[in-house]
């Protein structure tokens, strides 16, 4: 697993980066200015692929939180590379998601006039951000034989905040513009801008996955030498 990802990181990361370069392109380049916000709304660009490649990593997240509850008895290896992907989801995740918090203040402040208000869906993301970072803290801080699985089931009920962030808008009144996908009549983007937001998500998600697997690779590592530490200390205490 890690030989693979060494082989491919290279190439990953020169796509990744002739994609940020596309996007860069054609999101100051290209598309023109937002009809009612100007060069502000060139936000989006960047706001949005945020949000789309945290959701990516947080429902991984979830699906490999599972996984490890699942296996962690009869099957310890599947449950450690699961766990290896789990917390390798949950950090990147949590980059997206603080990426995605700044420029929603930015374009705030250009907008609505201020950094923060407590909107439902700014409030409910706040909280999404508060529980992914209590699950890192968990398992940088606990310790004992429990705290994988803690980790894991703590994961589970933090992805829970995942769909009410997603369908804040439709349930509460709130001034965060409404839904760009899935959101009924009128919902999407404008058909010049979609160049700028199509090229900048693909390199947004390119860049999450290699940013994961390099970090799935590094955990890897790391159980592989906690492992072989407990070995010796076994050996020496037999």
């Amino acid at each position: 697993m890690s030989a693979l990802i060494k082989k491919l990181a290279l190439p990953w990361l020169c796509c990744t980066l002739v994609l940020i370069a596309i996007g860069l392109h054609f999101a100051l380049g290209v598309v023109p200015p937002d009809a009612s916000q100007g060069n502000v709304g060139r936000i989006l660009y960047y706001h949005l692929p945020n949000w789309i490649a945290m959701s990516f990593c947080f429902l991984a997240n979830l699906a490999a939180s599972v996984v490890y509850l699942a296996t962690r008895n009869r099957n310890p290896s599947t449950a450690l590379k699961a766990d290896a992907v789990a917390v390798s989801t949950a950090e990147v995740g949590l980059v997206f998601c603080s990426l995605g918090l700044i420029t929603g203040s930015i374009w705030g402040r250009a907008v609505w006039g201020i950094w923060w208000t407590w909107d439902a869906r700014l409030t409910a993301t706040l909280v999404l951000w508060l529980m992914y970072l209590s699950y890192l803290v968990l398992r940088k801080v606990a310790i004992g034989g429990q705290v994988r699985t803690l980790a894991a089931v703590l994961a589970i009920f933090a992805y829970c905040d995942v769909p009410i962030v997603y369908m804040s808008t439709r349930w509460w009144r709130t001034q965060h513009p409404g839904p760009v996908f899935f959101g009924g009549p009128n919902a999407g983007v404008d058909p010049a801008m979609r160049p700028a937001v199509n090229w900048n998500i693909y390199a947004w998600l390119l860049w999450g996955v290699l940013l994961v697997a390099i970090r799935i690779a590094t955990e890897r590592r790391r159980q592989a030498t906690a492992q072989a530490d407990a070995a010796r200390a076994l050996e020496l205490t037999a």
